[in-house]
């Protein structure tokens, strides 16, 4: 097992086993191609028109995506962790979340990366060390792949029953179940027939977790697994990703404990007390049935 951290927003820039790659990867001195990798924090998503209320006082964060008027995924996409202990196998980062443009709030975060036999195994930890209850939720932003098998030829499962529907500007509006729509993701689609940038609620849970995959024509897979705080998912699909001198397809799979413009629904957001301490696990994991 072989895994890049980046310093800036605690990015996975490479994951690999035995030479293959389960990450798409970015050269060193480029930013996260579409947020490739990141840790977001503290709101995974979208808040729309960056604007939510709290203590009856209406509060505006930073406009992050102005093509659709969002603040979009958190406070510390741009922001250096810190190291704060490194083992042969694992490696811990830190960072502050400061009181800023409408989050008047005092986190510490720190994300543990741990690889394993099979992959990665990931644990995130946030504190309020402020003196006032702070609305947290939490996601991360992995690129999938598996090894050369080019990404339009494999199969796409996503383990939930209820889509989240969402306007134009990509903020909630409703559910809908699946069952019946091209939203059914549980039987697997190939990726190649698919242009996704959406969220589903309804993980399902087995042994204490959710699992959704993407699988190859040889019977190999890469699959996102999260624990029982993660109970959405959201996928994207760009055809657009840098890679060896051309634009490839990639897959985001991306864990959330809360969806898109949770600020404002309420929806999955947890509210931490002074001193309060909330942890949260997910892991990336490569099947290959040959190697059995």
């Amino acid at each position: 097992m072989r895994a890049i951290v980046t310093e800036v927003a605690a990015a996975i820039r490479h994951l690999s086993i035995d030479g293959v790659e389960l990450t798409a990867g970015y050269d060193a001195d480029t930013p996260p191609p579409f947020g490739s990798g990141i840790v977001l924090v503290p709101w995974p998503n979208r808040v729309r028109d960056g604007r939510w209320t709290y203590a009856g006082q209406t509060m505006q964060l930073d406009i992050t995506e102005p093509a659709r008027g969002n603040a979009l995924h958190g406070l510390l996409r741009n922001t250096p962790y810190q190291l704060a202990e490194r083992t042969e196998q694992s490696v811990t980062l830190r960072a502050p979340v400061f009181p800023q443009n409408g989050y008047p709030f005092t986190l510490d975060t720190t994300v543990c990366y741990t690889v394993v036999s099979v992959g990665l195994q990931v644990t995130h930890t946030v504190r309020n060390v402020g003196s006032a209850c702070a609305p947290v939720a939490v996601g991360t932003h992995p690129f999938l792949r598996i090894g050369d098998v080019p990404t339009d030829s494999l199969t796409l499962t996503v383990s939930a029953s209820r889509h989240i529907d969402v306007d134009e500007r990509l903020n909630p509006i409703g559910v809908t179940p699946v069952q019946g729509t091209q939203w059914d993701l549980r039987e697997g689609r190939l990726v190649a027939t698919l242009d996704l940038d959406d969220a589903w609620s309804g993980v399902a849970m087995t042994g204490g977790g959710s699992t959704h995959w993407l699988s190859a024509p040889d019977g190999r897979s890469v699959s996102l697994w999260a624990d029982q705080q993660f109970g959405y998912v959201q996928v994207f699909i760009t055809r657009e990703f840098p890679g060896a001198g051309e634009l490839t397809t990639a897959v985001a799979i991306e864990p959330m404990t809360a969806p898109a413009d949770a600020f404002n629904s309420g929806e999955g957001l947890r509210w931490l007390k002074p001193g309060e301490c909330w942890s949260m696990s997910w892991a990336i994991r490569y099947h290959d049935a040959k190697a059995r």
